[in-house]
């Protein structure tokens, strides 16, 4: 368990990242493999990670994730640390894909910001749940399900 997680942030940071030099920070890192996530979660009902997401105090968090890119601090990601190859599913990558496009360019505050707002599936388990609890895939499934149905969507 975790090594799917490790591979989804390395595919989304080698996407972000593209042909220049490193430029995602951990914490948009982070944002953005939550993003993706809820994304897989709402558009097919299937997660894109293979651990629970925790409610932590500065938004929801990956925890492999986290722990892989957390001695980066605020400096640029170059590589995750313990990440392998992995066959994502042709859905998998387009959500992907889907994510660093729409959100990529977004840095982490912004996109911290956004995971942040009261009805976020954060805030209200937060709000409801032990801290540092997971966020259940339901809760996430539910808000992106409604956020992907509204015509001009966005997490921000």
């Amino acid at each position: 368990m975790t090594a799917k997680s490790l591979a989804a942030a390395q595919y989304i940071l080698d996407r972000a990242n593209g042909a220049q030099a490193p430029s995602v920070t951990p914490m948009q890192l982070l944002k953005l493999v939550y993003i993706a996530h809820g994304y897989m979660l709402g558009q097919h009902g299937e997660p894109l990670l293979d651990e629970p997401v925790q409610a932590w105090r500065y938004g929801p968090v990956v925890p492999s994730v986290y722990r892989a890119v957390k001695s980066y601090r605020s400096a640029p990601v170059d590589v995750v640390p313990g990440a392998l190859r992995w066959s994502f599913s042709p859905r998998e990558t387009d959500i992907m894909e889907r994510v660093v496009t729409r959100y990529g360019h977004f840095g982490g505050t912004v996109l911290s910001a956004a995971t942040h707002r009261p009805g976020t599936p954060w805030s209200i388990t937060w709000q409801q749940a032990e801290k540092n609890d997971s966020i259940a895939d339901e809760v996430i499934e539910g808000f992106y399900q409604r956020l992907l149905s509204q015509p001009t969507h966005s997490a921000l």
